[in-house]
């Protein structure tokens, strides 16, 4: 009679060994694949480039900047208007959103592609104007606002619909029953996807709209880290004050402002238009039905296997590092950790890692180490981890712990992590669609990936190759997004403190 075999470390079927599992094979994955990342440090002297520019943020120079009301009145403007326009489109989709397969791939698309290769793309027509700015944001936020939404609806409690009198019309349930009950979560995701579209409306200066992004790019490339640090500081205090100067009662006001700081309007020419759409953007053999013609096309896109290959491999590694950053920072910011001002001073290092855009962050690291995929590898993990630790310490100071004697480390493993790290997962898993978003965009830096050949392609005004590149990248977003719900823990729950769907505020 053989022996039984003792189960594995890892056998079993309950929740927390599967998460292990999840986890240690995301890890284990990105370990394997690791040594063919080109992680070079290319810079002379990293750690003197690094003090000059915390020295610049130490000591801001916030005269050096010219046009810099003009510009935060942009940045604002271009933001507020994208995210308005984006719920005057997504509203109407939402409530279509469950009903239509056709829908909800679009909706998909649009999102899948970032606001930056929008800009890229509408730069072609409407030039550096406010349109291009706008729509840049309204289109993606549109397809994101009608699938939020339409999770939200879903979560609208039928009790009180169905206790309605007989008779009474879709459109009166939907106004008097349905839409009072889930108003507040609606204005909280809109608030915060405003808070979102701040962060992308300053990126819109990296493609020469004058929002403060263009000023900071240009501050950094030339070494005047004194202005940067100004206009660091200045963005970081419009995303700190957003409470303040955002106020419901404030917008309509600052909307309207911003319409006179907009202008001048481009004059658009519908045929020019027609021909971009029709024409420009597809490949001349495919027009001319001339199938060999397409063959030797495709033949000349360059590197696209290799680009694919380094932006899956890019936001393999900055989920697995989302993950380990999570894990190590978000002890910093609850309150069962530390004291009053560790935790403050925790919480403002995330809140500042959180308010950073990736491809900032990126660019800043891009100065101090050269060209590859390391300055990227960092922006992603410590952006988006700093995110998910923030979200994390908050759901954590929601728990009332069962022993307030265990030291601080038998506290973090036995005792809190096994409660939350589901949730974590769940929002890391959440967060792999933005970050192969943010992985291509990352491209336009210099970095071997797809969206480094969607950005020289638009150089070289070659529309239909960066078209159809710009298709790949969707495809390939919207891919990575279905593996990450496969593979997304479905048993959580709502996250103590979460309004809305879990995971709503991983999904900027």
């Amino acid at each position: 009679m053989s022996a039984e075999r003792a189960p594995g470390l890892l056998a079993g079927d309950s929740l927390n060994l599967r998460l292990a599992r999840r986890s240690l094979g995301l890890i284990a994955l990105c370990l394997i694949l690791l040594p063919f990342a080109d992680l070079a440090i290319t810079t002379h002297d990293p750690w003197a480039e690094l003090g000059r520019m915390l020295s610049g943020l130490l000591r801001p120079d916030i005269l050096a900047t010219q046009s810099l009301p003009h510009a935060i009145a942009l940045t604002i403007g271009f933001a507020l208007w994208g995210t308005l326009l984006g719920v005057v489109l997504g509203f109407p989709l939402a409530l279509l959103f469950p009903r239509s397969r056709l829908l909800r791939g679009s909706c998909a698309f649009v999102r899948a592609i970032h606001e930056l290769f929008w800009a890229l793309l509408l730069l072609q027509v409407f030039g550096l104007s406010a349109v291009t700015a706008i729509a840049a944001l309204t289109i993606p936020y549109a397809g994101i606002f009608a699938k939020v939404y339409a999770e939200i609806l879903e979560l609208t409690p039928r009790a009180p619909v169905d206790a309605l009198p007989e008779g009474v019309g879709r459109f009166s349930r939907f106004v008097y029953a349905e839409l009072p009950m889930v108003w507040a979560r609606l204005s909280s995701y809109t608030r915060y996807r405003f808070e979102c579209a701040m962060r992308s409306s300053v990126l819109l200066g990296f493609v020469g709209l004058p929002t403060l992004g263009f000023h900071l790019e240009s501050a950094f490339r030339e070494g005047r880290y004194a202005e940067a640090g100004a206009l660091l500081w200045v963005f970081y205090l419009m995303i700190a004050s957003l409470h303040l100067w955002g106020h419901r009662r404030l917008l309509p006001w600052i909307a309207l402002g911003s319409l006179f700081l907009l202008g001048p309007w481009p004059d658009i020419d519908g045929a020019l238009l027609w021909r971009f759409v029709s024409v420009d953007l597809w490949p001349k053999p495919l027009l001319d039905g001339d199938w060999s013609g397409l063959w030797q096309w495709f033949g000349e896109i360059p590197d696209l296997l290799p680009a694919i290959g380094n932006t899956l491999l890019l936001g393999l590694m900055g989920t697995a590092g989302s993950l380990v950053v999570a894990l190590l920072l978000w002890p910093l910011a609850s309150r069962h950790f530390g004291n009053r001002p560790t935790r403050m001073a925790g919480k403002g290092v995330l809140i500042l890692m959180r308010s950073t855009p990736e491809l900032m962050l990126a660019f800043i690291f891009l100065l101090m180490l050269g060209p590859s995929m390391l300055p990227a590898w960092l922006a992603l993990s410590l952006h988006n981890g700093a995110l998910i630790a923030f979200l994390v310490a908050r759901h954590a100071d929601a728990i009332v712990p069962g022993s307030h004697a265990l030291p601080a480390s038998s506290r973090y493993t036995y005792e809190l992590l096994p409660r939350l790290y589901g949730g974590l997962l769940a929002l890391l898993f959440y967060r792999a669609e933005t970050i192969i978003r943010e992985t291509a965009l990352l491209g336009m830096l210099g970095i071997a990936t797809l969206g480094f050949h969607i950005d020289s392609s638009f150089a070289y005004l070659m529309f239909d190759q960066a078209f159809f590149l710009l298709l790949i990248t969707a495809c390939l977003n919207i891919v990575v997004d279905a593996l990450a719900r496969r593979y997304r823990p479905r048993e959580i729950a709502d996250t103590p403190g979460e309004r809305g769907p879990p995971g709503r505020e991983a999904t900027c």
